[in-house]
């Protein structure tokens, strides 16, 4: 941007008499003009909602509102009842298959069909946790950017509704980018919880019958095969978010953590207000309706929190692959085919990826949650069922980053350290007693080497 920002001159910039006694003539117009102007501004952000959809930084109402439009002026049909009975049938089956899989308890109370726009509304909530502390970071970044920290003090209280509006206007600039990709997201979803946060109210799964139809076509697979396959993913979802009770509270955490390490790239937008007349609201809202940059820093805390957030969302979707691909063997004759639907989803940029490079400024390795199902596999045979559940007791059990590197060493080097715990050491110091002597002249240890004492 300019040193000058908005027109307004710094004390000691040029002379006096070339200063205008009025400053808002720096901005195009004179008292009268700047406060019409402030009354268009003001109806513009009321025509758009501008509430902020509970108060905070992001215009909910308008996102919300883009997201329905988006879904709708593409097809957005309504559940018919046929289609509500099948999505039931399928997720009541589906938990009924998994309980021979998993030792977690069904989670579904309410099962449920949605609509893409009933998808977009039940789902919102949770979207405004995940999303408001990057869109905090944003709106502030734009306020300042836009004069905030530029405007000589005795120029703020004069300025200040202009800053408080252009803020208003970022939260509705915003909004929209975030309505867009949820009304993109609300296009692909076949459930709740295909990106793998808990975004259905509590004790609730639903499948979206325009979503499971549209993963589905070109599969060759039957239409009650793909329903039931992705209900055994909603179902299993379900298990773990219910039953886990620490993990909705690690996840939105990890997300919200990543999140704060975020930096907004507003160059687009200083080049777009370069020289803008700022008595044309309209010319304004049309500079800052560019698409804004995510740029994570890159520190070690940042790089910390990433991979946190990546390993936590890898070990939920690597435990739902195998549990639902147990369950579905032998039950399911296109199952194969469907688990390489999912792994070819995530490999070409699934909704989840979009959704986050979109609103959080991060995209889904791909790699983790091939390794994450590796480890899971791997726990199932080397511990059984009841063994492999059991990691989710706590969050400090749950493997790390470097764990889904080596997921053999995880599960052995784990099953060994338990082991040791079940010993009693006065049996292992008898046993190195007995161990026999194979050390050559002048390995002996000194009495103040250390070592096991009887």
């Amino acid at each position: 941007m300019s040193n000058t920002p908005f027109g307004f001159n710094r004390p000691g910039d040029g002379d006096d008499d070339d200063r205008p006694q009025d400053p808002f003539k720096g901005m195009g117009g004179d008292m009268a003009q700047f406060a019409d102007m402030l009354h268009r501004f003001a109806d513009m952000i009321g025509a758009q909602g501008a509430g902020g959809g509970g108060g905070g930084p992001l215009n909910w109402d308008l996102a919300k509102n883009i997201a329905r439009h988006t879904v709708v002026e593409q097809g957005d049909p309504s559940v018919v009842d046929a289609e509500r009975r099948q999505v039931e049938e399928a997720l009541r089956l589906a938990d009924l298959w998994l309980d021979e899989k998993t030792t977690l308890p069904a989670g579904i109370r309410t099962p449920q069909a949605w609509s893409r726009s009933e998808w977009i509304e039940q789902t919102l909530p949770v979207w405004a946790k995940v999303c408001d502390p990057i869109a905090t970071r944003m709106v502030e970044s734009m306020g300042g950017a836009l004069g905030g920290g530029e405007i000589p003090a005795d120029m703020q209280a004069m300025a200040g509704p202009l800053i408080g509006m252009v803020k208003q206007m970022a939260g509705a600039m915003v909004g929209g980018q975030a309505g867009q990709a949820l009304g993109g997201l609300a296009r692909e979803v076949t459930g709740s919880a295909d990106v793998g946060l808990p975004l259905a109210p509590d004790g609730v799964g639903a499948l979206v019958p325009a979503g499971v139809e549209a993963f589905g076509a070109g599969l060759e697979v039957s239409a009650d095969e793909v329903r039931l396959y992705l209900a055994l993913r909603e179902a299993a979802h379900q298990r773990l978010f219910t039953h886990v009770p620490w993990l909705r509270a690690h996840l939105l955490g990890a997300v919200e953590e990543y999140a704060r390490g975020i930096t907004v790239d507003l160059s687009g937008i200083e080049q777009a207000v370069q020289g803008l007349d700022l008595s044309n609201p309209e010319a304004l809202q049309e500079a800052l309706g560019g698409e804004i940059q995510l740029q994570p820093e890159e520190t070690p805390r940042q790089k910390a929190a990433l991979a946190r957030l990546e390993t936590a969302l890898a070990l939920v979707e690597g435990w739902v692959d195998t549990v639902v691909n147990e369950a579905a063997e032998g039950r399911l004759p296109g199952s194969v085919k469907l688990a390489e639907a999912v792994r070819r989803r995530r490999a070409t940029g699934g909704p989840a990826e979009r959704t986050f490079a979109t609103l959080v400024g991060l995209e889904l390795r791909p790699r983790r949650l091939r390794e994450a199902a590796v480890l899971w596999r791997t726990l199932t045979e080397a511990r059984g069922t009841q063994g492999r559940d059991a990691v989710w007791d706590h969050p400090d059990l749950l493997p790390t980053a470097d764990d889904l590197e080596d997921p053999d060493g995880f599960v052995h080097g784990r099953d060994e350290i338990e082991g040791l715990s079940d010993l009693d050491w006065s049996d292992l110091t008898k046993a190195e007693d007995e161990k026999p002597d194979d050390k050559g002249p002048g390995d002996e240890p000194g009495p103040d080497d250390g070592g096991p004492r009887a």
